[in-house]
């Protein structure tokens, strides 16, 4: 598709895509770390079952090969006596087998994990395709693995000689030596050759596992409008978006708006902000914020107060300082319990009046505003007057 469209793949895969790629089977992988493991358990398992399986296999030898000669001369006998030690060999190497093949199976599980997928198993049209066919050849990934292959020729082959040279003498002696010395030369010949086997695997395994993961990074970057894509496809449209975030947000002030009868007083800028405050006199928590709002929602939250004669109390610092400060259906924060308080002191004073006949207690003024949110009011009320500027502005014009 980016070849398609010209893009070329500069973005690193997104989580999403790595693991849709993960679903399908394709994870990194090393053969070389995989072989480098198989070799190194087999070699574990000759320090630990070796011994044992050279002195089994001496005795298996002078049993299955000494025979008379009316034995001899049997087919059946001889076909039994072939059989005999083909199991017992297999039984012998049986544990070492088994090493190998666990070692087959978990090995690749360090570099990727565990994972299966049967769409690795189903046809594909690319597999079969002469094009597809001439560009893994010609691939940069081909490259890299032939020259892999030709190095550890060269390498296996050099390791090979050189121990040969070394254990010439030897060799040409086995012959002449007892069964006992020829396995042990042939098991010192062995040791050699793995250990040099594995140096080269070791150097192989530690270029390769870096390069597959960078390979299958590459292979995995994605264009700048897969990206786009991905995220319309996970998230959705922006403009779906927009209108879910506007439907929500107009749930939640309808939420709102129920809760204003709920509140003891609504403290207002006067005419921009409202914020409608609720106390449980006899409870233990702080004022609770149960509305607020500004512009036409403000507006709105006045009306409904007015409706359920819910007191309202014009102090624009306070106002300013509670929109800001706490959201709906919070406390208010303690540095403004004081301030306040002494607006609801004089609200429930107001309230006692309207049923027993008292003198009509005084309006709080000068409300202790705590200094850290005068930037905020200060900002506030400029964008207020700035709006009010241009709202009798515009009345001007229309008039």
């Amino acid at each position: 598709m980016s070849e398609q469209s010209g893009q070329e793949r500069t973005e690193d895969a997104t989580p999403k895509r790595k693991e849709d790629s993960r679903k399908k089977g394709q994870v990194p992988r090393s053969k070389e770390f995989n072989t480098l493991i198989s070799l190194l358990s087999a070699g574990v398992g000759m320090l630990i079952f070796g011994r044992e399986i050279i002195d089994d296999i001496i005795l298996l030898l002078r049993d299955h090969l000494s025979f008379g000669y009316a034995t001899a001369l049997n087919e059946a006998s001889m076909s039994a006596a072939l059989l005999d030690a083909c199991i017992s060999t297999l039984v012998l190497l049986s544990p070492l087998f088994i090493l190998l093949l666990c070692t087959a199976l978990l090995a690749p599980i360090s570099l990727g994990g565990w994972v299966f997928s049967a769409s690795q198993f189903a046809p594909k049209a690319e597999r079969i395709s002469p094009i597809k066919g001439l560009g893994r050849i010609f691939s940069v990934k081909s490259l890299v693995e032939l020259v892999k292959a030709i190095f550890k020729f060269i390498a296996v082959a050099s390791v090979t000689v050189y121990v040969i040279m070394l254990a010439l003498d030897d060799i040409f002696a086995m012959p002449l030596l007892p069964m006992e010395q020829v396995f042990g030369t042939t098991g010192t010949l062995f040791i050699w050759c793995f250990l040099g086997f594995s140096s080269v695997l070791i150097v192989v395994a530690m270029l390769d596992i870096p390069y597959q993961i960078w390979d299958f990074n590459r292979q995995l970057k994605m264009t700048k409008q897969e990206i786009k894509d991905e995220m319309k496809e996970t998230n959705g449209k922006p403009e779906i978006k927009s209108a879910i975030r506007e439907k929500q947000q107009e749930f939640a002030r309808q939420r709102m708006m129920t809760q204003v009868p709920t509140a003891d007083v609504i403290i207002t800028n006067p005419t921009h902000y409202a914020v409608a405050l609720r106390y449980e006199q006899f409870g233990v928590g702080a004022p609770k914020v149960v509305a607020k709002g500004k512009g036409l929602i403000a507006k709105n939250i006045r009306g409904i107060a007015e409706e359920h004669g819910i007191a309202l109390f014009s102090a624009p610092p306070l106002a300013r300082a509670l929109y800001a400060s706490t959201e709906i259906n919070q406390e208010i924060p303690g540095n403004l319990f004081l301030a306040v308080a002494q607006v609801l002191a004089y609200i429930f004073q107001l309230q006692k009046i309207k049923s027993h006949t008292r003198v009509k207690p005084k309006a709080p003024k000068n409300l202790p505003i705590p200094a850290e949110y005068q930037d905020v009011i200060n900002k506030q009320f400029n964008s207020s007057a700035n709006s009010s500027f241009n709202s009798s502005d515009q009345y001007r014009g229309n008039s």
